[in-house]
């Protein structure tokens, strides 16, 4: 493509999933700065991460690869390895000049700061935040948002419960759980655009890119109660779920998930939940149009390519199931993804092609015109997004993993396989599995794993999701000699 160079604008949030953007489908949220994405961009509207827990897949689709295969799978690790490099440690040493700011998760951030060494990661420019709130263990100055909250004259406890008392802040907080948090003027996210707006305006010779990464709409779901208040939380939807999965999903009682024990919708109010979780997207959304806006007025939109993703998604009580786990249902697999680069992308394009955040790295490469290394495991998506491939073809199946992700009860492994008609699911060690037909039974709620009519496809799908896994074995340094 063109040897000049775009900027990078990567966005991921965390814990989004699928059906949240109100231009792919949701009617009941309001994003219109990702609905102008969409407009001005291609949108992958099967796009999957490689693990639903965020470091394995963080650490998936900066470098390309299955967790399994850089040995990266679990949250709380020590250190990260140097080989696989990241694609920001490529691009630094291709001439760009790389920020972050917000979450990045590739160690452990239980208990101390990670560490960023640049010359492993890339970054000149690393302005960390993990959780907002704060904690013992996080001096303030090596907590980038708490110090800019400091900064400000704000702390954090009393700002954060600022709006509990009042008449809308409690008919949120007598609910329980579901509760108004920071205002927008001092929130996480709004840190995380302001602080982008002050590294995509420097001065500079050469491209950047910068990786925004909010804490947000991960789970306390406490967004501003000016968000909270602009919700019809009456008019939501209730969660994919039917009354007989209080049963059925015990029996994957020994598998790890956050949830221990199914939790049926009419046991907390599913509405206001949902409500809370979109009203962190919509505040997200309002500081991309910042971005946005802040592109236009410098000249920049047109020679800025955006990504628009998220690490994993959020079950949100489908299926009697909270927050994440070794499940692969679609709530916490199945991901937003939208590239958008003005004069070199298609525009207004929604793919439904089947592709992986593994093809992420493959993309920005060929797309700069740089050598894709065959160890990279993701498939280019350049051909979808220049008009030059079938925009709903790319590949027959896509695959994600759980190996020990959470600490917790039982350290799980499991692998899923997701092809164009069919999910399977297998839970290593373990003798129950899952395989749904997604063409009759889209929500997954026949599990056909043990249905006699089914055992020949589940087969086929065993075999190939053993090939897939043992296909993707790294076969290491390149061969020099016969012997």
């Amino acid at each position: 493509m063109s040897s000049d160079r775009p900027n990078i604008l990567w966005i991921c949030t965390d814990q989004q999933r699928f059906d949240t953007i109100h231009a792919l489908g949701n009617d009941h949220i309001r994003t219109p700065n990702l609905d102008r994405l969409v407009a001005e961009g291609v949108a992958f509207t099967r796009a999957y991460c490689q693990s639903p827990i965020c470091t394995p897949s963080r650490a998936s689709f900066l470098t390309g690869k299955y967790p399994s295969t850089i040995h990266v799978n679990r949250n709380g690790d020590d250190w990260f390895p140097s080989q696989p490099g990241l694609i920001t440690r490529t691009l630094r040493d291709a001439g760009y000049d790389n920020g972050l700011v917000g979450k990045l998760h590739l160690t452990a951030a239980d208990g101390r700061v990670e560490a960023f060494p640049e010359d492993r990661y890339g970054y000149r420019v690393l302005k960390w935040s993990h959780h907002p709130a704060p904690e013992p263990f996080w001096p303030t100055p090596e907590h980038d948002y708490q110090q800019w909250l400091h900064d400000r004259g704000v702390e954090w406890e009393s700002a954060h419960d600022a709006d509990l008392d009042s008449k809308a802040g409690r008919a949120w907080t007598e609910h329980g759980y579901y509760r108004p948090g920071i205002a927008a003027e001092h929130h996480q996210t709004t840190w995380c655009t302001d602080e982008t707006v002050d590294f995509i305006t420097q001065e500079r010779e050469g491209p950047w890119l910068m990786s925004v990464n909010p804490f947000d709409p991960h789970p306390a779901l406490d967004p501003p109660l000016s968000y909270l208040e602009r919700m019809d939380w009456e008019s939501m939807p209730l969660p994919r779920f039917r009354e007989a999965e209080m049963e059925s999903q015990r029996r994957f009682g020994a598998i790890d998930f956050q949830t221990e024990e199914p939790v049926s919708p009419h046991s907390y109010n599913a509405r206001r939940m949902l409500a809370a979780y979109y009203a962190q997207i919509e505040l997200i959304d309002d500081q991309i149009g910042r971005l946005l806006d802040v592109l236009e007025r410098t000249g920049q939109r047109e020679n800025t390519l955006i990504i628009f993703t998220s690490d994993h998604g959020e079950m949100l009580g489908d299926h009697g199931l909270l927050w994440k786990g070794a499940r692969f249902y679609e709530g916490a697999v199945h991901i937003p993804l939208i590239f958008s680069w003005p004069g070199h992308f298609e525009q207004g394009l929604q793919s439904d092609a089947l592709v992986e955040l593994t093809d992420i790295v493959p993309t920005l490469l060929e797309a700069l015109d740089m050598p894709v290394s065959a160890h990279i495991q993701g498939r280019s998506l350049l051909p979808i997004l220049t008009g030059a491939a079938d925009a709903d073809q790319h590949r027959e199946f896509v695959r994600c993993e759980y190996h020990d992700a959470l600490n917790h009860r039982f350290a799980s492994h499991a692998n899923m396989l997701r092809d164009d008609r069919y999910k399977l699911v297998v839970y290593h060690g373990q003798e129950v599995g899952e395989l749904y037909d997604l063409q009759a039974d889209p929500d997954e709620f026949a599990n056909l794993w043990n249905e006699p009519a089914a055992q020949d496809i589940k087969h086929v799908l065993l075999k190939r999701i053993f090939d897939a896994v043992m296909l993707a074995v790294d076969e290491g340094r390149e061969r020099v000699g016969r012997y």
